[in-house]
């Protein structure tokens, strides 16, 4: 079943600690005030996931018809848009339990379980 915004907003609030605000005019999703998902943008079809390179590169060849890189120098940084039509709660739950990862502080995630623990970064990408 296609994901909804109030799918995509029901499960990044159900992560630890995440708190729902604004910014530059659409829904973001913080833990401990960083920024680690977005909602309608570019547009209402739309979700992000601020990701590594490395990690965007997984999700997006694990499912390149939900998944792509952001446009130009977010994206080349990791953020990664979210087709809600073609995403399913089965895949988007890894995909924002790792970007909330990246932006939870360690004492966070070691406490939330081995599922959100942050993994280990890789110095050189490919």
């Amino acid at each position: 079943m296609p994901l909804t915004l109030d799918g995509f907003r029901r499960m990044a609030l159900g992560l630890p600690e995440v708190t729902e605000e604004a910014h530059m005019g659409h829904p973001d999703f913080r833990v401990r005030g960083k920024i680690f998902a977005t909602l309608c943008a570019p547009s209402a079809e739309w979700g992000m996931v601020k990701l590594t390179p490395e990690q965007q590169d997984a999700f997006v060849d694990s499912a390149p018809a939900v998944f792509t890189p952001v446009k130009g120098g977010w994206g080349r940084g990791g953020a990664t848009n979210v087709r809600l039509r073609a995403a399913t709660a089965r895949i988007l739950r890894p995909a924002l339990m790792t970007a909330w990862s990246n932006a939870a502080p360690r004492s966070l995630t070691a406490a939330a379980g081995p599922s959100t623990r942050r993994p280990s970064r890789s110095r050189n990408r490919q």
